[in-house]
């Protein structure tokens, strides 16, 4: 019996023992083994390549056609520890956080989106204007909800002051603009935040301060005219002057009180003043010569008689003397007579010229009063024009001011390199998407198609014993 020719020699070689299962067949998990995965992908390799290659290539394509997106960043510095321009005062600690998040809203709002609207003339731009229908608002507003899309305004890190502005356009130059835009109308109208009330308070007061001045005025020519109708030069000196001269003769009147009662005690004969005449040097004299004549004239009547001429002159003498202290004594008492009426007189005098200077004092004080009346409301009238006058130089200088708290860190240039298509990203995606489905496709195929392709195959779905494995065998005939 002659064997088939065409069937494939076997040899010791290639030959496999059969191996028992360790794990009956009937616990295997009936999914794809690493064995079978593996041989479907070598079944299907060249499928796989083709399909990897397309996905590529539609990558490459993608990411070559796609849009260029190019991002410009602004970064501003708000200071905002004096954000009061008028009175200078610091912001509370715990309102800072909020007080940023307030700026970086407010960059977002109509107010300065449309402002950059305008000033860029973007509804005249055919890529902005592209779209718009007419039912949601003006062109405008409808262009700046556009650039709103592409607008991203946010805060630095860990409280920063830092606000960081980044606009995304077609074009670099497009993209840098929007953003430094939005950053200065940003600024300005935060300037006029800033001025704009401090300015209408400057004409407010400029009005008030019109009718304090014609006031001030009014109460100077109050002052000016009672000064005039008084005349009152130099009120403070003259009342100086008054007083000293009052208290002048106050003392002159002392001193004459005092003359008088000495001329009527000189008049009176009282004993303390006459031992006060008798004790003159004119009087002691007279009297002294008397009593050296009165001695004398002992001696001589003891050693003559008295019809001796020497006691005869020295009579004669003593009587001259006498006579001369008789004059002597009446002189004084004319003379204290004189002085008394001299002195009544100018008590007289003096007293009237007292009383006549303390009503003119009085009536001056009077006057003084009432000028002081109007002089307190003159200096009323200037203080309050002062501060106000102080009040409006501040308000001024915060409205004609120069300072705002925002700051360019730095400005918005045209970038260089596209933020958006991402190539590193789409070609690693598109290298993963492209194994995935090079993989994918033939193992979904395979699972609805199934072939016996290793011995997984046989074991595992079929529950058939395999008794040995070949390996790939060559084809031979016989003659």
């Amino acid at each position: 019996m002659t064997a088939p020719h065409n069937l494939p020699v076997v040899s010791r070689e290639t030959a496999v023992s059969v191996v028992t299962p360790v794990i009956p067949l009937n616990f295997v998990y009936p999914g794809l083994s690493l064995a079978q995965i593996l041989s479907i992908v070598r079944a299907y390799r060249k499928l796989s390549l083709l399909i990897l290659l397309a996905v590529l290539s539609l990558t490459a394509l993608v990411m070559t056609l796609w849009p260029r997106t190019y991002t410009a960043m602004v970064t501003l510095m708000v200071n905002y520890e004096v954000n009061d321009p008028l009175n200078g005062k610091e912001l509370p600690v715990g309102q800072v956080g909020s007080y940023i998040s307030t700026q970086v809203e407010l960059m977002q709002t109509p107010e300065v989106l449309l402002a950059v609207v305008d000033r860029l003339r973007l509804t005249e731009d055919k890529d902005y204007a592209r779209g718009y229908r007419g039912d949601s608002g003006t062109l405008r507003e409808w262009v700046a909800k556009k650039i709103s899309k592409n607008l991203a305004i946010y805060q630095g890190q860990l409280g920063s002051q830092l606000i960081y502005v980044t606009y995304s356009a077609n074009k670099p130059a497009e993209a840098a603009q929007v953003a430094n835009t939005v950053a200065e109308v940003y600024k300005e109208q935060d300037y006029m935040r800033s001025t704009g009330p401090p300015g209408e308070r400057a004409k407010r007061y400029a009005e008030q301060l019109s009718e304090l001045k014609v006031k001030v005025d009014q109460a100077q020519k109050q002052v000016t005219a009672f000064h005039q109708r008084n005349n009152l030069i130099d009120e403070g000196n003259k009342t100086n002057v008054d007083v000293v001269l009052l208290a002048t003769l106050e003392g002159r009147l002392l001193e004459a009180q005092n003359a008088r009662r000495t001329a009527e005690a000189r008049a009176s004969g009282d004993q303390s003043v006459n031992d006060q005449v008798l004790a003159s040097p004119l009087i002691q004299s007279l009297k002294t010569q008397l009593a050296t004549q009165g001695a004398r004239l002992a001696q001589l009547n003891t050693a003559y008689t008295p019809q001796h001429p020497d006691i005869l002159e020295l009579q004669s003498e003593m009587d001259a003397t006498r006579h001369s202290l008789a004059v002597a004594l009446q002189s004084y008492s004319a003379n204290a007579s004189a002085e008394l009426s001299v002195a009544q007189r100018l008590e007289q005098n003096l007293r009237q010229a007292v009383a006549e200077q303390r009503a003119k004092v009085l009536a001056m004080g009077q006057l003084h009063d009432d000028a002081a009346k109007y002089l307190l409301e003159l200096e009323s009238a200037q203080a309050v024009y002062k501060r106000a006058l102080e009040g409006y130089d501040q308000i001024m200088f915060a409205s004609a001011g120069h300072y705002t708290n925002v700051s360019f860190v730095s400005r918005a240039t045209p970038p260089v390199k596209a933020t958006k298509p991402k190539i590193l990203t789409g070609i690693l995606l598109g290298s993963i998407a492209a194994g995935a489905l090079g993989l994918g496709i033939p193992l979904t195929y395979e699972l609805f198609n199934r072939r016996v392709r290793c011995r997984d195959d046989l074991e595992r779905h079929h529950g058939i014993p395999v008794l040995a494995e070949f390996g790939a065998l060559t084809m031979r005939t016989t003659a």
